[in-house]
């Protein structure tokens, strides 16, 4: 696989991500002017069990079509592809429909005594039909990602955000004045429509593929060494995903109940969360999307080099994925420092917001380096660690919630949250040392995007503070500090010839 294929598909799955996330923020604001951050935040607490069904049914096996179909056809052998990806379909459809039937029969208990909100157990049983057609899409996406066609998924993806927008959109005037539990119920049917569009455009975009390339050579392997190879992948993946899932669960359904300890009442409390994580982590998270996009590109991509004993190819894409995301981290932070109450006037038209979000912005660096790191230590088979790195990361978190948010609120989750990463990323870098001798380079990817951030926004904040403002303006001051921060990182040269190469250069040959 050359890197031009590398990253024709990180751009590719770059402009999908940067797409759905913009979409998504239409989706936000509507939500927020048409039901309140009360409204979101009920929104926000289902959200929780649609990750864990995901993650459940989903997550493991997309990642494991990904790297199999990645391994196998390096080696030639297209026959394999087919079997593991209908032996994975087969297995993640299974669970799909155990996991949807628990999920619509006992909606009404999770909704009591998990979320604590009754008005929550409609949206999950309406939630619960989504749950095989996203299992089924994922395992066809993951075929998709391993051979580095990198179209299909990212259409899929825009395709399934526009169906809930749109969704929403017709159905918000009938369902909102019906109260909030309907209002939710709207936004959940988008996802079911969503789910369903998106999986109908993967399965049919997987036939023609299979018949245009004429996918016919015969398997290797048995359907019984094809289940065990899938499973013997899947199940610590999904043991990770599932673990992180029901933490991350603990943690939204703990962050209300902690507010209210806190002294808000249960309405403020439900409010606080829906600003939190329905309003300003979206933002913080947009300039993720590259990240995301190559973080997907890599697990293909590391796996290949593993099955043939490629370590200067492994080691050029860690030291390259470092640059690359440490850049994009500290100027995301830079960004969103700078320019906290703009940027929440521009989207919500909310400056207050901007206190929320100024203290999250120094987070992006280590939420970032997560996405990049897990993508890489994934490729190289590091599924174990990642499941007890993503384990201890969340406990840290929850532990500062548990004790620390009930006496100071808001402020403990970032800091407790900000703790639990830094232990996350330390780790992975250590782990990513150990295994390819590579650690970021100190100049390169800290003290030099440091330097830009720090110039492009101060010059940046001093033509506002001598303007008039209005939202063209701060729109307007926002593009030139991007556009100045990369100008100050190549004049500081951290965009070597090397550097470029090492990114851009092909493979000299491929075996």
């Amino acid at each position: 696989m050359s890197r031009k294929t590398i990253i024709t598909g990180t751009l590719i799955l770059t402009a999908a991500n940067l797409i759905t996330k913009l979409m998504g923020f239409f989706y936000r604001v509507f939500m927020s002017n048409t039901i309140g951050a009360e409204g979101i935040g009920l929104y926000q607490l289902i959200m929780p069990i649609y990750i864990l069904t995901w993650s459940i049914t989903s997550a493991g096996f997309t990642t494991t079509i990904s790297r199999l179909s990645a391994q196998e056809n390096v080696l030639g052998q297209s026959g394999n592809i087919g079997r593991i990806v209908k032996q994975s379909i087969m297995l993640s459809l299974m669970v799909s429909i155990i996991v949807s039937g628990c999920l619509f029969l006992f909606a009404d208990n999770i909704a009591l005594f998990v979320l604590k909100d009754g008005r929550a157990a409609l949206s999950l049983r309406l939630l619960s039909f989504a749950i095989p057609f996203m299992a089924t899409g994922s395992c066809l996406r993951g075929f998709f990602l391993g051979l580095q066609n990198a179209m299909v998924p990212a259409f899929s993806q825009v395709l399934e955000q526009a169906v809930r927008i749109l969704t929403i959109y017709l159905l918000a005037g009938i369902f909102v004045p019906m109260g909030l539990t309907y209002a939710c119920c709207a936004a959940v049917a988008g996802i079911v429509l969503g789910e369903f569009l998106s999986f109908a455009f993967v399965f049919v975009s997987y036939l023609r593929f299979k018949r245009r390339k004429k996918m016919i050579k015969r398997p290797t392997l048995s359907s019984y060494a094809a289940c065990n190879m899938i499973l013997a992948m899947a199940l610590p993946l999904s043991a990770t995903k599932i673990a992180a899932s029901l933490l991350s669960t603990a943690e939204n359904i703990l962050i209300p109940r902690q507010l209210q300890l806190y002294g808000q009442n249960a309405k403020e409390a439900l409010i606080s969360y829906g600003e939190l994580t329905g309003m300003a982590l979206p933002l913080i998270l947009l300039p993720s999307a590259c990240l995301m996009a190559a973080s997907v590109s890599l697990v293909p991509e590391i796996s290949e080099a593993c099955a043939v004993k490629q370590n200067q190819r492994i080691s050029r894409t860690v030291s390259v994925t470092f640059l690359f995301t440490f850049i994009v981290g500290i100027g995301a932070a830079s960004l969103f420092a700078v320019f906290p109450r703009e940027i929440c006037y521009i989207v919500y038209n909310r400056q207050g917001l901007g206190e929320l979000l100024f203290p999250l912005a120094f987070l992006c660096p280590f939420l970032y380096a997560q996405t990049t790191m897990h993508g890489l230590l994934n490729g190289m088979g590091e599924q174990m660690f990642l499941f007890q790195n993503n384990l201890i990361s969340s406990v840290i978190t929850i532990m500062g919630i548990w004790f620390f948010m009930p006496l100071y609120g808001i402020p403990a989750f970032l800091i407790s949250w900000a703790a639990g990463m830094a232990y996350s990323v330390g780790s992975c870098l250590r782990k990513l040392y150990i295994r390819t001798g590579v650690f970021p380079d100190l100049a390169d990817c800290f003290l030099k995007p440091l330097l830009a951030g720090a110039a492009s926004g101060l010059l940046i904040r001093y033509i506002i503070r001598i303007s008039t403002p209005s939202k063209l303006l701060f729109f307007l001051s926002l593009t030139a500090m991007g556009l100045l921060y990369l100008f100050f990182l190549m004049m500081l040269g951290c965009f070597s010839k090397e550097n470029m190469t090492a990114f851009f250069g092909k493979q000299k040959k491929k075996t």
